[in-house]
């Protein structure tokens, strides 16, 4: 912050928030996973990761576009930690990856689009 002098004192809560305030890198961080989820492919193959891990073809299949296309979607993903990989032999599968900042982005993708995931009584 500026100038912390500068508040409108109305009284301490504020300035006891802004002692956590995270760092600007923090908020950049955010802002490029908000970003990153923010295209609707990304959040299609999301989805599907959170419900099955797949690989690449099937996802292209799902999606309707080339591998190469889905490929680069999901290196984007992996760059953000929201999913992760293994190799069985020449094929590369792919799933949510086990971290609270996936597990979040999966939760707020199924509330947003009011549905349950299979298996789950919430």
């Amino acid at each position: 912050m500026k100038n912390p002098c500068a508040l409108h004192v109305h009284d301490n809560t504020l300035a006891k928030a802004l002692e956590n305030m995270p760092q600007d890198k923090s908020f950049a961080k955010a802002a490029d996973v908000f970003q990153l989820i923010s295209d609707a492919t990304r959040l299609k193959i999301l989805w599907l990761l959170c419900h099955h891990e797949t690989c690449v073809n099937n996802i292209a299949v799902t999606v309707n576009m080339s591998s190469p296309a889905v490929s680069h979607h999901l290196r984007l993903l992996k760059q953000a930690s929201l999913i992760e990989n293994r190799r069985l032999g020449k094929e590369m599968y792919y799933q949510l990856a086990q971290n609270a900042q996936a597990k979040l982005v999966h939760k707020a993708l199924d509330d947003i689009l009011d549905i349950s995931c299979p298996g789950k009584n919430s």
